[in-house]
């Protein structure tokens, strides 16, 4: 049995007692020797004990990883990533409040330009499955530049766009190459904060991510007031220009190691096969054959389909009902939400860390699940503000203050779910951390897109109400999910890779 290290706060290392390792132990019940996860015992009241993936350096190169940046340059970093992925998200959205506009333009209807919608989050859906493996082959850095710069070419082509369908072409590529942006983003945070600091920076780079689709409609309901959509796309261009010097300039590489070192010495069809096996979008789908995985996704979607299934619609639901009359007036409906995730920007991180740091003074040592226990009540928080907002509105009691007030919450519980989501991707297989990511957010914009899609439909069909008990639905249910997951996931694991 050989002596190993627990993993305890931020990423460091303590002599403790002896821990299995795949290649110092014997294979038990049909286990083969080549397993790269260690089974360590928590001592967890909840869990079954949960193999945690020990890091191939001591403790002084630990350290080295973590400290390479000072606190300041880190902070600015995640201003620059923040910043891009409020450029993202907020493309996602910014469409919302001009719809009718879009349709009267391009002689269609409302509901087809919503499908633009729905098509924009379904590239961003499929994306991961190829920029994940790509930043882990070539590194944050080099995918940054390339995504922003094209996004800003993107963003030109859709501002000019002469019909309908060069409008969907140019958006479906901008919603391709803007999920990089928020993948490069979590993954760069994983390569340089210690575990116990992630969540808090999660949550700075996490207000980009949620404010975007807030900030999005009001800004575009006042410019379709008083001048043309395209003034939209003309801003987002100038945006987007940008974020482009800004990671030309200001953003440095921070992956330990570049996929493509591995392929040194390899030549003609050896190099190819080798980068196609390292960018194959099935190394990013197998990752839900672990149910932790799985169950985190699931959980992330709810949370999007929540968001975009009250977006999709606000002018349509609330414009009629309040009798308002211009795209300013229920643009500034978005303003509550976005003050929410603000609000959330200083709380979520922190809450979560602080619930990481109280399990490890607990039990001593850290197990990826303490973050799914932080985001628990807060999706049942944020199914209630649903079912209070659906309701409400259907039976038109509270008038224009309830759906304020309840869409602020509903701001700040999201915010205080997804640091602890998003930092679990990083936290649960550090070392394909790009690659767990992706499948969270392939799974999240899916769901995405699925609501953006069906939300007016839905509607029509059975009522704000009806809807807003489907979605408070699926957050409980996502909610138990996590709950089984802290519950089970070390059993899990093991059976996973038993089969392996």
């Amino acid at each position: 049995m050989a002596k190993e290290d627990h993993i305890t706060d931020a990423g460091e290392r303590e002599k403790s007692q002896p821990v299995q390792t795949a290649g110092s132990c014997p294979p038990q019940n049909g286990e083969s020797d080549s397993l790269d996860l260690h089974f360590v015992p928590t001592h967890h009241s909840m869990a079954f004990d949960v193999p945690v993936e020990l890091p191939h350096h001591d403790e002084e190169e630990t350290n080295v990883k973590f400290d390479q940046l000072s606190s300041r340059r880190k902070r600015s970093i995640v201003a620059l990533l923040s910043y891009c992925a409020l450029l993202s998200s907020m493309a996602t959205t910014s469409v919302m409040a001009a719809i009718p506009e879009l349709a009267s333009e391009f002689s269609t209807t409302g509901s087809m330009i919503n499908i633009s919608n729905a098509m924009y989050t379904l590239s961003m859906a499929v994306s991961p499955l190829f920029w994940g493996p790509m930043s882990q082959l070539y590194g944050r850095r080099w995918v940054s530049m390339i995504t922003t710069s094209t996004f800003l070419g993107c963003s030109i082509g859709t501002a000019l766009s002469p019909n309908l369908a060069s409008f969907f072409i140019f958006r479906i590529l901008s919603g391709f190459l803007g999920t990089s942006f928020i993948l490069a983003g979590s993954a760069v945070i994983g390569d340089i904060y210690r575990p116990t600091e992630r969540a808090t920076a999660q949550g700075w780079f996490l207000s980009g991510t949620q404010i975007g689709p807030a900030l999005g409609p009001c800004i575009s309901g006042i410019i379709v007031t008083y001048t043309s959509w395209r003034v939209i796309f003309w801003l987002q261009t100038a945006m987007s220009a940008l974020a482009t010097v800004g990671t030309f300039i200001w953003l440095p590489e921070t992956i330990n190691q570049k996929g493509i070192e591995d392929a040194k010495g390899l030549s003609g069809m050896g190099m190819f096969k080798f980068f196609c096996r390292r960018i194959n979008p099935w190394r990013v789908v197998q990752l839900y054959a672990y149910p932790n995985i799985l169950f985190a996704g699931l959980a992330s979607s709810s949370l999007l389909w929540n968001l975009y299934s009250i977006f999709a619609a606000i002018r349509y639901v609330l414009n009629p009902r309040f009798n308002l009359t211009t795209p300013l007036q229920s643009g500034l409906f978005f303003l509550a939400p976005g003050a929410g995730y603000l609000l959330g920007t200083f709380l979520g991180g922190r809450y979560a860390d602080a619930v990481v740091k109280r399990y490890i003074k607990k039990r001593g040592r850290r197990i990826p699940e303490d973050r799914l226990i932080s985001a628990m009540p807060f999706m049942i928080f944020n199914a209630a503000c649903i079912l209070v907002y659906g309701w409400t509105i259907t039976f038109n009691r509270g008038g224009i203050p309830v759906v304020v007030i309840v869409l602020f919450l509903q701001g700040v519980g999201q915010l205080m779910c997804f640091p602890s989501l998003n930092t679990y991707c990083l936290d649960v297989v550090p070392d394909r951390s790009a690659e767990v990511v992706a499948a969270n957010f392939a799974l999240r914009y899916a769901f995405s897109c699925l609501a953006t899609a069906s939300v007016l439909p839905g509607i029509e069909a059975i009522g704000v109400g009806w809807i807003s008990t489907v979605t408070a639905t699926f957050l409980v249910a996502s909610c138990l999910t996590l709950f089984v997951t802290v519950q089970w996931s070390g059993k899990w694991r093991t059976r996973i890779h038993k089969k392996q």
